[in-house]
């Protein structure tokens, strides 16, 4: 009996092993450190004149598959969701349930896909090519992708570089492209096996893994002219940054109380508006996503504005609204200002108040400016400007303040009343705004240098460490710069190459096929960004080389025409 019942368990611990067995990794034992080896493919790479309906790669260990579906990119594209990718043992086997292009060159890179079961290495430079006709395409296309925008170092793991044929309707933002690669970690990238022909191309960062473009949230370039494509090309270069293609267009009027609203798909970096009694019964301010006008008494009729609207891409929009000013019980909103206090200077100090609403009135006996503990300067009108008379909501305040002041700490005083708005409310919190300033002796003497590889006008900038523009010059003609008399610290030097002169950086617009404006920056001879500058110290000889622009001058191109 008791033999009887050993049998059992014996039999029943045998099957309960058998149905609970799964491929799992080796307990205990040295780290594996050495990723999978492939003994063998089917088919073998390099095989022509083959349409496989499978790919079975057998390796010198047990592996896994890491999200295949992402990290396996095929070229030229095929329908993904067609494709089966599952793991045995040292065994990957890939169903390919679709026909195949006649006369292609296919490659299976399966980059970081394949890794091992126990240390999850992943099998590296791990490729299958091969080809539906006799022959093995060999063209490649190399390059560089660069980042205007960003730190010193930049992540390159999600940008992809991609080239559709000329005659394809799709593009980067409505389809995956025909060929695919993934830059390397310094932004290089190599797409090869690639077929003679005519394309366009385009480089973005994939944040969604979706192998297209986002243009609202995703960096993004293309190259503008149709790549002739008839041997081996290096050198192509792309600029990454985004670039809202949406055109501006008005959502909805509406009245908010007795003012009216246009509220917009998007913001503009211009609004202009023309009509009857505009900057003087009828004010406006345009911010975020929104105009609103304002009168200084209620209108029974309909008034026409005409407004002219520009986008960051240079999309414009011209339309006729009738703005109607009703009476009404609502209140009006409290009048709010904001200073840029906190900024440093030496010799002229420039202030701006910001307010929420278009201010009418301003009592100068009021506002003064404050240094040691009982100096005051009074702000006079030729002091004091605003940036445009029909908006009111922005105030510029600059003094000259001479070096025999030792004061350390200068500080706007605005008393509650001091600004009266356009609805007649007043300011009901004091304002107290304070400036720091510098002292001569603690002042670098200037930094001073050339720009080469790219070509005038440009705007410079000086980053302090919180990527804020602490000093701006712009320059019309020639390629030497000078900033004089700057605070010590830590910068980065960006320049802007200003093509529409415009005195501010140009993004891309993709319908229009412009490209943007090339930003790039001084770079020490470590590789570093920084800018260190000490008080009474000048630094001379600086040498700023641009990024190539998008695209290469010696690829063989023919324009194209808007997509």
């Amino acid at each position: 009996m008791i033999l009887h019942r050993l049998i059992y368990f014996t039999l029943l611990g045998g099957l309960l092993l058998s149905s609970c067995a799964k491929q799992s990794s080796p307990m205990g034992g040295p780290s594996d450190e050495d990723p999978p080896k492939l003994l063998s493919s089917s088919p073998t790479d390099q095989s022509t004149s083959i349409r496989p309906e499978k790919i079975v790669l057998t390796f010198d260990e047990y592996v896994a598959l890491d999200n295949p579906s992402k990290g396996i990119v095929i070229t030229p594209k095929i329908q993904k969701d067609l494709v089966e990718f599952s793991s045995l043992k040292n065994t990957v086997t890939l169903l390919l349930k679709q026909d195949l292009e006649d006369s292609t060159t296919y490659v299976f890179d399966f980059q970081k896909s394949v890794v091992d079961l126990s240390e999850k290495n992943p099998a590296e430079k791990l490729k299958l090519v091969f080809s539906t006709g006799p022959t093995i395409d060999s063209l490649y296309l190399s390059g560089t992708v660069y980042f205007p925008f960003t730190e010193a170092t930049e992540d390159f793991k999600n940008v992809l570089v991609g080239i559709y044929p000329a005659m394809d309707s799709t593009d980067v933002f409505t389809a995956p492209p025909y060929y695919i690669a993934q830059a390397d970690t310094l932004g290089n990238f190599t797409l090869s096996n690639l077929k003679a022909g005519e394309y366009r191309a385009y480089a973005w960062r994939d944040t969604n893994g979706n192998l297209k473009a986002e243009f609202k949230n995703e960096e993004y370039d293309f190259f503008p002219d149709t790549l002739v494509l008839d041997k081996q090309e290096d050198g192509l270069s792309f600029n990454l940054s985004k670039a809202d293609i949406n055109p501006v267009r008005i959502i909805r009027t509406a009245n908010f109380g007795k003012n009216f609203d246009v509220v917009l798909n998007r913001n503009v970096i211009e609004a202009r508006v023309t009509g009857k009694g505009i900057g003087e019964e009828i004010l406006y301010t345009a911010e975020e996503k929104r105009i609103r006008f304002y009168p200084k008494t209620a209108q029974k009729d309909s008034i026409p504005l005409q407004l002219h609207l520009k986008d960051s891409v240079g999309f414009t929009k011209d339309s006729l609204v009738w703005a109607k000013f009703p009476t009404s019980e609502r209140k009006p909103e409290k009048l709010e200002v904001t200073a840029n206090s906190g900024k440093s200077f030496y010799g002229k100090l420039s202030m701006e108040l910001t307010f929420n609403k278009p201010i009418t009135q301003i009592r100068l006996d009021s506002l003064y400016l404050a240094y040691d503990s009982a100096s005051i300067m009074p702000i006079k009108r030729e002091m004091i400007y605003f940036t445009d008379s029909t908006k009111r909501d922005l105030l510029h305040l600059t003094l000259a303040i001479p070096d025999s002041l030792d004061a350390a700490i200068f500080t706007l005083h605005a008393k509650d009343s001091t600004f009266q708005d356009i609805e007649g409310a007043f300011n009901e919190k004091i304002l107290a705004a304070n400036y720091r300033k510098l002292k001569r002796n603690a002042l670098a003497d200037g930094i001073s240098g050339k720009i080469e590889g790219a070509n005038p006008p440009y705007v410079l900038q000086l980053l302090n460490g919180k990527k804020e523009v602490s000093y701006e010059q712009l320059i019309k003609e020639g390629s030497s710069f000078a900033f004089n008399l700057l605070e010590a610290g830590s910068y980065t030097l960006r320049i802007i190459e200003d093509k529409n002169a415009n005195g501010s950086w140009d993004p891309s617009n993709y319908i229009k096929r412009k490209q943007a404006e090339r930003v790039f920056y001084y770079v020490g001879e470590d590789g570093n960004r920084e800018l260190v500058i000490r008080g009474g110290w000048t630094v001379e000889d600086l040498t700023i080389t641009a990024n190539p622009p998008t695209g290469r001058k010696n690829f063989s191109t023919k324009p194209v025409d808007n997509p």
